[in-house]
């Protein structure tokens, strides 16, 4: 290996904690990976990595030379990117999560659009709503739903989707239709919990012009949108969900909206990615393609 790509291998065993995960990211043998370091360390003369059987961890001169070598890994990027055709037609794969619903309903119905603009780029597509850690899955965006969690990732946000509090027909015949938000105390809801935190969501409405929640006992408990759609859909109770998601079961009665006359919470969708003081083309362009692609589907923020 020469020199910048052994900077580059040592910087992602560091941010992954593992030998094995950055010599797969890199596409090189694990044994490469092992002498390349090795290497790396008897031209320095010092140690930079303590190696165990569970982690790989920076040494305190190893922490030294990594914070040196992304700082010379991001002024490359930064001398790449600022010719006009590495900005224009960016190449090379970009990894993306995002969840099920977002990914089925708004991105992929889109995405030979995206295909036809950017076709240097490979895009490695995983779903899930459970918290992702970017830099050691090697994940450069994921798009999330709702009130964001503190940390280091840049969020850029996309849209603000309006949401409905809804039911079955077959559930309101069995537990009545409410009339005013205080009805709901008598009702049930379909728990959902975040995957990450076990935190239940409640209903949320706005009341005298505040938020107000309501968390209803419930019988069954999801941590994914399209369960949690399917579980209304079933008579298991109240839900409460972005309108897109729902929009056709409403327009044929499959599901009923409730207490129109008090709004819902719009709900905010956002791209997050690590921070970097020059941002990767390919996730530039991608994030600038959801922006425009979320502003037509809901409007601008």
């Amino acid at each position: 290996m020469d020199r910048l790509d052994t900077l580059v291998l040592f910087t992602r065993i560091v941010e992954t904690g593992s030998f094995s995960r950055a010599a797969e990211m890199l596409d090189i043998p694990r044994p490469t990976a092992t002498n390349a370091i090795k290497d790396l360390e008897a031209r320095l003369g010092v140690r930079l990595l303590d190696r165990t059987t569970r982690q790989v961890r920076a040494t305190h001169d190893g922490q030294a030379y990594y914070d040196r070598c992304v700082h010379v890994l991001s002024e490359l990027d930064d001398a790449e990117a600022s010719f006009r055709h590495v900005a224009s037609n960016p190449r090379g794969t970009l990894r993306v999560d995002m969840s099920g619903t977002h990914a089925q309903h708004i991105v992929l119905p889109a995405i030979d659009d995206f295909r036809r603009r950017y076709p240097n780029i490979e895009l490695v597509l995983s779903s899930g709503d459970r918290l992702v850690d970017l830099v050691r899955e090697g994940v450069d965006c994921v798009i999330r739903a709702g009130a964001l969690r503190d940390s280091n990732l840049v969020a850029r946000p996309l849209a603000s989707m309006p949401q409905v509090m809804c039911a079955s027909p077959d559930y309101l015949a069995r537990c009545g239709t409410p009339r005013h938000p205080d009805d709901l105390a008598g009702h049930q809801m379909v728990k959902f919990f975040a995957s990450g935190g076990g935190i239940d969501y409640p209903l949320t409405l706005i009341v005298d012009g505040a938020p107000k929640d309501f968390m209803l006992p419930g019988w069954i408990s999801v941590n994914d949108a399209e369960n949690n759609v399917l579980c209304a859909l079933r008579g298991a109770g109240i839900v409460q969900v972005p309108r897109f998601h729902v929009e056709q079961a409403l327009a044929d009665g499959r599901l009923v909206a409730l207490l129109p006359e008090w709004r819902s919470p719009e709900m905010t969708v956002s791209a997050l990615y690590p921070y970097r003081r020059h941002l990767s083309p390919r996730v530039r362009v991608f994030v600038d393609w959801l922006v425009a692609l979320y502003g037509s589907r809901f409007g601008p923020l």
